[in-house]
């Protein structure tokens, strides 16, 4: 498997970098959060001017029809800044279920906006009940007065506050369980039936929980077309793990930079602290491990980009369960080469521990994919 950036890959990730690091460094990111903003109006402005909100969408809609390969090197960049740009909720989540799911001329209507980032959409698909299941759907949708009601409540929504539309799924038929029966609809966050309490998670990104109660929707396509709202939501799934796979592998590089930089220059009793066997000893192993993560956030793009083949749902299962274990070995190690100034609020390192914290909570967490990869093996084993 090639790592390496192609030209235009590099480029962007050079001005990206930069861009991140004049509007998100350390100081100025802690700065952001105690103002009570949800993001930065100026770097969303700049990541729109450099064409990264345009990446994900098709080139006939203003965008450049990038794939979860395009959009690895920017999401590690996010993660080794912290970002709270709502990139991942908006041209990653609810971008990716309007290409798969929305007919053409709902894509029409809102693509190019949020290609051009003056759009920004929220993906509400996570309910309270079905925490890890990723087709768990109890939200409801009812015609009535010649359209589409909505109840129903989404739980963790990421940058739902900054959303002009909610991109929901809801179901038309069948148990929540139910693999078929649900639709996706667009839903106005300005509708009279729609309440969304906001909230911090601990890594200080914004999000809310999302109340429907007989909130107007717009069907994206067909409701009665289960089979294409099933793929579009595993589709959309699958681009979420390869993007906060990339994020993680970005915030455990970063994690490790900064632990390495710390043995290098700290001394006690008169030498550095580098030069202490024990730990390059655990520095080496931290190595292992972010090598690891960076090489399955390859592999979860890789597979999020062809997320109909056979075996891109194990793939991804593997992805997701190695990129977070292993992100957070490093993460804790460079807690502890700093000692107990890795913990306090006034330095990075652990800001990046709560960062992989929330990312492997997202589209199930370690153990999640732990077991579905094992069922998944005891298939294998029994055909």
């Amino acid at each position: 498997m090639n790592f390496e950036l192609n030209e235009d890959q590099a480029a962007l990730a050079e001005s990206l970098s930069r861009l991140l690091a004049d509007r998100y460094g350390f100081e100025k990111r802690r700065a952001l959060t105690a103002s009570g903003a949800a993001h930065d109006e100026k770097t969303w402005a700049g990541l729109a001017e450099l064409g990264l909100t345009a990446l994900p969408v098709p080139e006939a809609l203003g965008g450049f029809g990038g794939g979860a390969r395009d959009l690895l090197p920017a999401m590690q960049a996010f993660g080794r800044s912290l970002s709270m740009e709502p990139f991942l909720a908006s041209a990653v989540l609810a971008g990716t279920a309007l290409r798969l799911g929305a007919d053409e001329a709902m894509q029409t209507r809102l693509l190019p906006g949020m290609a051009s980032g003056e759009i920004v959409s929220a993906w509400a698909h996570d309910e309270p009940a079905g925490r890890h299941a990723p087709l768990w759907v109890e939200t409801r949708a009812e015609r009535k007065d010649g359209g589409w009601k909505l109840d129903g409540i989404k739980s963790n929504v990421p940058a739902g506050g900054l959303a002009r539309y909610f991109v929901v799924s809801a179901r038309i038929a069948g148990a929540p369980a139910d693999a078929n029966g649900c639709a996706l609809f667009l839903v106005d966050a300005k509708d009279a039936g729609v309440a969304l309490r906001e909230f911090r998670l601990v890594d200080d990104t914004a999000a809310g929980e999302l109340v429907l109660t007989q909130a107007a929707a717009q069907p994206l396509a067909n409701p009665e077309d289960s089979t294409r709202t099933r793929l579009a939501i595993q589709g959309t799934v699958a681009a979420g793990i390869a993007a906060v796979c990339a994020d993680m592998s970005g915030a455990a590089q970063a994690a490790f930079d900064l632990a390495m930089d710390y043995l290098r220059t700290r001394k006690q009793f008169g030498r550095l602290i580098g030069e202490n066997q024990a730990l390059r000893h655990r520095a080496s192993e931290m190595l292992v491990s972010l090598e690891m993560a960076r090489s399955m956030a390859m592999a979860a793009a890789v597979a999020a980009d062809d997320a109909s083949a056979e075996d891109s749902a194990p793939d991804l299962h593997r992805a997701k369960l190695s990129v977070a274990r292993n992100a957070r070995n490093v993460a804790l190690g460079a807690i502890q080469l700093h000692g107990g100034i890795g913990m306090t609020e006034e330095y990075a390192v652990g800001h990046y521990l709560r960062r992989i914290h929330v990312l492997d909570q997202m589209f199930g967490d370690a153990d999640a994919h732990a077991a579905r990869l094992a069922a998944a093996l005891l298939r294998d084993l029994h055909r």
